[in-house]
């Protein structure tokens, strides 16, 4: 099957599209043929080493977490789905090699669901890792509808899944957000806000008497300023800060999670939740699309077609 690699960390220059034997699929597995493979910065943070003090790596890497597909073939004692099923999931395993930049990958079954039947191939795998991380957020903080919260880089790809996903729920929504992106955090149900210096003043403009939760879906040491605006300073949920649960907040790192998944199809289907796929390269192309995703500019969502 023809894959991308890399064999050291490095920049988006390493990778390179080789050929490679067919993965095997063990019990409690399946093999997908890849239709499309989600591009999400871990990726590339995870080939630069970022991670390396967390992650085991096993060389040659083949990328990616995100995937949408066809099941191809079934492993031993594996019931939950059949060949010809087209599914979607975040399949992150015990450690970084088999990934899903590639024509086949074997997923365990417990990090996939049956794709939402209104999405494309494109649109499913856009979804999974992005997608759980938003809900998971909201989850983690148990709101409920009619409960607000403020979400912190809302036009990106995981804040604009996040503003779906909280309003469907039945939540108030503010969303930070550049004042290029104000009009598309509108179209999408929430109250666009500023971000920037005096960015707190401006939501305590919206909600004088606090907030229920906070979300933190970029950095830049904003879990103190989300503490300050929300009535339980323990209800802020961060996937930039490592410092965050040393500040009483919640640090999270998505997980794999069917439940979660068809949770998110289902909204998908009722037309409640959509995945805006701002570009969609070939496979080959895996650098180009390492190098657009760390120019940030993207709004919505880069995926690689197989």
């Amino acid at each position: 099957m023809k894959a991308i690699t890399y064999s050291a960390y490095g920049t988006p220059a390493t990778l390179g599209l080789v050929d490679l034997p067919q993965p095997k699929v063990g019990p409690g597995e399946v093999l997908v043929r890849v239709k499309a493979a989600g591009v999400n910065p871990v990726d590339w943070k995870l080939a630069a080493g970022y991670l390396d003090p967390i992650l085991e790596v096993r060389y040659p890497v083949i990328p990616g977490w995100d995937v949408a597909g066809v099941v191809e073939a079934v492993g031993e004692d594996t019931f939950d789905y059949a060949v010809g099923d087209e599914v979607y999931g975040y399949v992150r395993k015990e450690w970084v090699e088999l990934g899903t930049y590639a024509e086949l990958v074997s997923a365990p079954v417990r990090t996939l669901a049956r794709k939402p039947r209104e999405l494309s191939f494109e649109q499913a795998a856009g979804l999974p890792l992005a997608g759980l991380t938003a809900y998971q957020s909201l989850t983690r903080v148990g709101l409920k509808a009619g409960e607000s919260v403020v979400i912190h880089s809302a036009a990106g790809g995981t804040g604009s899944f996040g503003v779906q996903i909280a309003v469907a729920l039945g939540l108030r929504v503010i969303g930070t957000a550049g004042a290029h992106n104000h009009d598309y955090l509108r179209s999408l149900g929430a109250e666009p806000v500023l971000y920037g210096e005096g960015m707190a003043d401006r939501i305590r403009e919206l909600a004088p008497d606090g907030v229920d939760a906070g979300l933190d879906f970029y950095g830049d040491d904003v879990v103190d300023t989300l503490q300050s605006l929300v009535r339980e300073p323990h209800r802020v949920v961060s996937i930039a800060d490592y410092n965050a649960a040393a500040k009483g907040a919640h640090q999270l790192w998505v997980r794999p999670d069917t439940a979660d998944l068809t949770f998110l199809a289902e909204l998908a289907d009722a037309g409640k939740l959509t995945v805006n796929v701002e570009h969609a390269l070939p496979l080959a192309e895996a650098a180009r699309a390492w190098e657009l995703s760390a120019a940030g500019r993207t709004r919505g969502k880069i995926v690689l077609t197989v």
